[in-house]
């Protein structure tokens, strides 16, 4: 388990598994993980908002929301894409032992299945699709991933997920 950390006066636990590369292969079609939930709050919603300049007002103004299919006001689907970050440090995820960098390689599928709303909460599920060497110490790793919408059966999203991780 990696240690915690601080950013303006929260902490949080990054509870990432720590592994081996000859763990690897026992993991590969397991789930290495759910992460913590996540509250969808509007200020969230507004700020990537703001980021992205994405002001539709389905996700920005809960007045004129109201009337629309969704009763209120939902999440960018680009932000809820954007969480599979946090939800990988709070129990998704494996790391390599010596890791020196791990970086986002992309994604070979994403869904958006179901619109989560301000107010509900989130978490993600991890399962290690694949695991491969691509050079000497640099691995390439595919997760399957469903982001749960709490009380809801339907996800919210679900991605095939590429990341690299560099070791020595």
């Amino acid at each position: 388990m990696l240690t915690a950390w601080q950013k303006s006066g929260a902490i949080r636990e990054i509870k990432m598994q720590i592994i081996t590369a000859d763990e690897i292969p026992g993991w590969v079609g397991k789930s290495t993980g759910v992460s913590d939930w996540l509250t969808m709050s509007q200020d969230r919603i507004d700020q990537f908002a703001d980021v992205t300049e994405d002001h539709q007002f389905i996700h920005v103004d809960p007045a004129r929301a109201r009337e629309t299919p969704f009763g209120g006001t939902i999440a960018h689907g680009f932000l809820t894409l954007s969480l599979l970050s946090r939800f990988a440090e709070t129990g998704g995820m494996l790391v390599l032992k010596d890791i020196k960098m791990g970086v986002n390689y992309g994604f070979d599928k994403v869904r958006l299945m179901n619109p989560v709303r301000a107010g509900e909460r989130v978490r993600g599920h991890f399962t290690l699709m694949a695991a491969t060497e691509k050079l000497p110490g640099q691995w390439s790793f595919k997760y399957a991933v469903k982001v749960e919408i709490e009380g809801d059966e339907k996800p919210a999203l679900v991605a095939e997920w590429l990341n690299l991780m560099m070791v020595g």
